[in-house]
């Protein structure tokens, strides 16, 4: 049985880049991308990320050399998730909340070749590049800009838009040699060490993507709202997951809560991502209208209010008792005047560890609520070991620079608050 080992006709590497041409063929004459007054088709989307790539390689870019990106969530984002390893590179999108030195160290870590920088983003790119020592290479950078206005600075070697013109749209992409060759570069944020890297190859992205649609049950052509920013883990896969299903891409510069629920009523968002902040921000924006049709929403990454799974560095052992900080938390976020909590340890005399909550309010209940408020809410929901014997009231808790909540500082502030004397509550 020897002669039926896979070979080149019937065995092709796995890669999420088919989905484009899978997509432009099927869905070619439908809207794949809209971003303010700017809508594409899928043909148009599929032969941009072609013209693109061309140019990547006339830039003299090799084979699995990586390519940078620091951008929001704009066409341009999106279609570099195709463009970038159909010049056969390794595409690296950084998180545009980092600072120059982080930034930096990214991308001398990672030897980028090429970076494409959204006009926004400029100064701290700037910033960055001064950072290198004098002997390490800096990449050749492309200016991305909403307006398609000319670049003006010797720092650019050209602009997005002169790619995508001067492209060919005849481009044949680089097909992966394995599926296990690498399609991307992510980093941590570095926010209690230095950033640390992680490669996803061809087959890995392609069996996540097709499996995150699976698992939501997502449906042939919905209507995806880029809520999630693509650079936190390739957006969750869905970056290629949309061109799988022929989605209509709804792209946002910048999170507002009030443009969100435009965007979900004009364009009829039926799906969209986001980590538990996002969700908390919408939950309490103001003058917010019902919605027309259900919206369905996946969250990861912290855990929302209503979780209940733990970590083992979250269980405080209070009295030999174990109690879930997430279980207290999802109890004070029912609370009407919360807008964030955090629940963590804090040394008790007695019995050990008690709970110490760290609590945001809504603006408008600033200055009504009191500790002791809170702690009767709670004794109505939980039992009395799980009750926070502290409470914090906070402008804002801290955040990492993806939105998470920063217990590891939360749990130095009630480390220098000192033991809790005698509480035998």
């Amino acid at each position: 049985m020897d002669q039926f080992r896979p070979t080149p006709p019937n065995s092709t590497p796995l890669t999420p880049l088919t989905f484009l041409d899978r997509c432009a063929t099927i869905y070619g004459d439908c809207t794949s991308i809209v971003y303010g007054n700017t809508t594409y088709k899928w043909s148009e989307t599929r032969r941009r990320c072609l013209q693109v790539a061309s140019s990547i390689t006339k830039l003299g870019i090799r084979h699995q050399q990586v390519v940078s990106v620091i951008a929001p969530n704009i066409p341009a984002l999106y279609e570099l998730y195709f463009a970038i390893p159909f010049a056969g590179a390794v595409i690296n999108s950084i998180n545009t909340r980092l600072d120059a030195r982080t930034v930096s160290v990214i991308l001398t870590h990672s030897e980028s070749k090429l970076l494409f920088v959204d006009q926004h983003s400029v100064s701290l790119i700037l910033d960055a590049l001064s950072m290198f020592s004098s002997n390490t290479h800096k990449p050749m950078l492309v200016l991305i800009t909403d307006d398609g206005s000319p670049v003006k600075s010797n720092s650019f070697k050209c602009s997005y838009d002169s790619m995508v013109e001067n492209g060919d749209p005849g481009f044949d992409w680089v097909r992966p040699h394995s599926e296990w060759d690498p399609i991307t570069l992510n980093y941590t944020s570095g926010t209690t060490s230095a950033p640390k890297g992680v490669v996803h190859c061809h087959r890995g992205m392609f069996l996540m993507a097709v499996d995150s649609l699976i698992e939501w049950s997502v449906p042939k052509q919905p209507v995806y709202l880029w809520t999630l920013p693509i650079f936190h883990a390739n957006g969750w896969s869905y970056t290629w997951g949309t061109a799988a299903v022929g989605a209509t891409n709804v792209c946002l510069r910048k999170f507002d809560a009030g443009v969100i629920y435009d965007l979900i009523d004009k364009h009829g968002v039926t799906h969209m991502c986001g980590a538990p902040v996002v969700l908390n921000m919408l939950w309490n924006a103001p003058d917010v209208k019902g919605l027309k049709n259900p919206v369905k929403i996946m969250t990861a990454g912290a855990p929302p209010p209503a979780a209940i799974k733990d970590r083992s560095k979250d269980v405080i052992i209070s009295g030999g008792e174990n109690l879930s900080s997430v279980e207290v938390e999802s109890v004070l976020y029912t609370h009407t005047a919360v807008n964030e909590a955090a629940v963590v340890a804090r040394e008790d005399e007695y019995w050990g560890e008690t709970p110490c909550a760290f609590v945001s309010l809504k603006a408008q209940m600033v200055g009504k609520v009191t500790e002791k408020d809170v702690t009767e809410y709670c004794k109505g929901k939980l039992p009395g070991y799980m009750v926070p014997k502290t409470v914090v009231f906070k402008e804002e808790l801290p955040k990492t620079s993806t939105g998470k909540i920063q217990k590891f500082v939360l749990r130095e502030m009630a480390k220098t608050m000192g033991p809790i004397r005698k509480s035998r509550m």
